[in-house]
């Protein structure tokens, strides 16, 4: 990874689609360390979190994780996920962030030097375009190791810096999983990053 110490920079992590991408690699992100390790490489001045919220009667399986991370240095952007069934009957999940994401981005552009962003959505190449339109170095964090690669080729070619997430998960990983199997069952839920991720797809 190339950083400057002295550049200001900010994290902007799309949950949904960072807990994909590292279940299927097969490792947990300990997000303590993750902000330790972009702490020591540059002026870190926000982090921001992305995360629809499945809220059920009382309780959003997503709490523990999103109350952690409110407490601990990352700024949580979050709004309800909506539930829905599709035509063939299945259930589905839409939580999309991307607007949220894109905002905050485009207002703190006159304030960093470097955007981080933890996704490979395609949707964000005209983001990252206008971000460094404004001077400001844009790195892509996401996988070409999956399968299929979770990061579109169009980011990938946009970004400054494209950054492999296998690459740098030693530094920030919580603990060891076997990468993610194709599975004809309901999976079983491993970490609270996005309980409700394997219930449908985040549109």
């Amino acid at each position: 990874m190339h950083f400057l110490p002295t550049e200001r920079a900010a994290l902007f992590i799309d949950g949904a689609n960072l807990y994909s991408a590292s279940r299927n690699l097969g490792f947990d992100v300990d997000y303590r360390s993750l902000l330790e390790v972009f702490r020591k490489r540059c002026h870190l001045i926000r982090a921001y979190y992305y995360s629809a919220v499945l809220e059920t009667e009382e309780y959003s399986p997503l709490k523990p994780l999103t109350d952690w991370l409110a407490y601990n240095g990352y700024t949580l952007v979050t709004k309800p996920a909506k539930e829905f069934t599709d035509a063939q009957g299945r259930r589905r999940i839409k939580g999309n962030m991307d607007i949220e994401l894109a905002i905050d981005m485009l207002e703190l552009a006159d304030k960093i030097d470097h955007a981080i962003l933890f996704s490979g959505d395609s949707d964000f190449r005209r983001l990252v375009e206008a971000v460094q339109r404004r001077g400001v170095r844009v790195s892509v964090i996401s996988s070409i190791r999956t399968s299929p690669p979770m990061v579109a080729d169009e980011l990938r070619r946009q970004a400054d810096q494209f950054i492999d997430l296998a690459e740098i998960a030693p530094e920030f990983t919580r603990r060891q999983t076997e990468p993610r199997p194709v599975r004809s069952s309901p999976p079983i839920r491993q970490t609270p990053a996005e309980p409700f991720a394997d219930a449908g797809e985040l549109a």
